[in-house]
């Protein structure tokens, strides 16, 4: 089959195989050309949504950098051939990362299922092959089943209190357009934190401690995100804040539960799924990225999740004064801020390529999916089916 990009909305909705494993090799030459990490005490590391972003990223470097026996989970799918439906990125990317641990001798064990889901986290304690010594929580989901009740609930990307009006990119076209956004209701909110809230984090957690698999001292990680005051309204001010609170609040909480230190990460604003899915963010990210090009302080997934090993290898200053790691802290930098501030209020579709890396954005979306990168022949036919490497 030949793979063509299919773009719909803020998603594609086909993926490449030979571009998801060019990422994933490009990622693996990048730790082995930094010099390994020595985190003490870490020799087995759980990831939970290991396929993309910043999980994929933590599951890479635990395995290549690290050095670490790995276990991921996440929820893909599949090719449809005869639907003419490739696989997920998501799927892609994790037969990549097989492919490339079995290669460099590396323990692996990835399981496709539902992180939400109770059989999913019975599966990886009868798998796992001695103690947890890191589990990385990094889950981004639409929706989840509640395990104990069966309800479903959904998450939105809405303001609280008041309406929200901005500007952003419109992704088939590429074009500035206002937006305005209804407040969410009570529901909604409680909805969005039921979904990416700490909950699910929380019972990861008791189940690995149930069965004796979650070592004392653990460490434990969690991603966030906080932002300039551009997206806070929207971000971290709305709906999904309120849940990424909730998520550093149950974080908190499982140190005084549990023998383990648990943190959560506040990292850069990149180019993943779900970052192209929050209204203002692709705007407010292609700007960023031209400014920290221009200062020399860009960071990709990959190293960004390296520099938060480092840290973490250090032991040192590791958290601020509100007791989150800072890996946003070059995107934070005044300077920094100051310069997206004035670009931000002067940009136009006439100078968006003058004053934002539109086109690095666009590539960086299209590489999610495995579109756009060098070295890939995309006129091939290539096999759709990612292969049975998982559990």
């Amino acid at each position: 089959m030949i793979i063509e990009q299919k773009i719909k909305g803020f998603i594609c909705i086909t993926a490449h195989p030979a571009g998801c494993e060019k990422n994933v090799a490009d990622a693996a030459l990048y730790l082995a050309q930094n010099e390994k990490i020595d985190i003490p005490g870490i020799k087995n590391v759980l990831v939970v949504g290991a396929s993309a972003g910043y999980g994929l990223a933590s599951a890479l470097a635990a395995s290549f950098a690290l050095g670490a026996s790995v276990i991921g989970v996440a929820l893909e799918k599949d090719a449809q051939p005869d639907r003419g439906r490739t696989a997920t990125a998501g799927m892609y990317n994790l037969a990549a990362y097989k492919k490339e641990a079995d290669r460099q001798n590396k323990t692996l064990d990835i399981i496709i299922g539902d992180a939400f889901a109770a059989e999913t986290k019975e599966k990886v304690c009868k798998i796992a092959g001695g103690k947890i010594d890191m589990l990385i929580y990094s889950v981004a989901a639409p929706s989840r089943t509640d395990p104990e009740t069966g309800v479903k609930y959904s998450s939105v990307l809405k303001p609280q209190n008041r309406e929200y009006n901005s500007k952003g990119i419109d992704l088939t076209s590429y074009k500035l357009n206002d937006m305005s956004i209804a407040p969410a209701t009570e529901e909604e909110i409680a909805g969005t934190v039921k979904v990416m809230g700490g909950e699910d984090l929380a019972l990861w957690v008791d189940v690995l401690t149930v069965n004796g698999l979650l070592k004392e001292d653990a460490i434990v990680i969690s991603y966030s995100y906080i932002g300039p005051p551009v997206t806070r309204e929207i971000y971290y001010n709305g709906s999904v804040g309120a849940a990424k609170r909730h998520l550093k609040s149950t974080s908190d909480s499982l140190n005084k539960l549990y023998k383990i230190k648990s943190y959560v990460s506040v990292n850069k604003a990149l180019v993943t799924q779900s970052s192209a899915a929050i209204p203002v963010l692709p705007l407010y990210i292609s700007i960023l990225f031209k400014v920290m090009k221009e200062k020399g302080l860009h960071e990709n997934c990959i190293q960004q999740i390296y520099r938060l090993f480092k840290k973490l290898q250090a032991g040192e200053n590791l958290t601020d004064e509100n007791g989150y790691i800072r890996l946003d802290d070059f995107e934070m930098r005044p300077d920094v801020q100051a310069e997206v501030a004035v670009r931000w209020d002067q940009i136009t579709d006439g100078n968006m390529g003058e004053l934002a890396d539109l086109e690095g954005f666009r590539k960086d979306f299209l590489a999610i999916f495995g579109f756009g990168l060098d070295g890939v022949n995309y006129g091939a036919d290539v096999n759709t089916d990612a292969g049975k490497f998982y559990c």
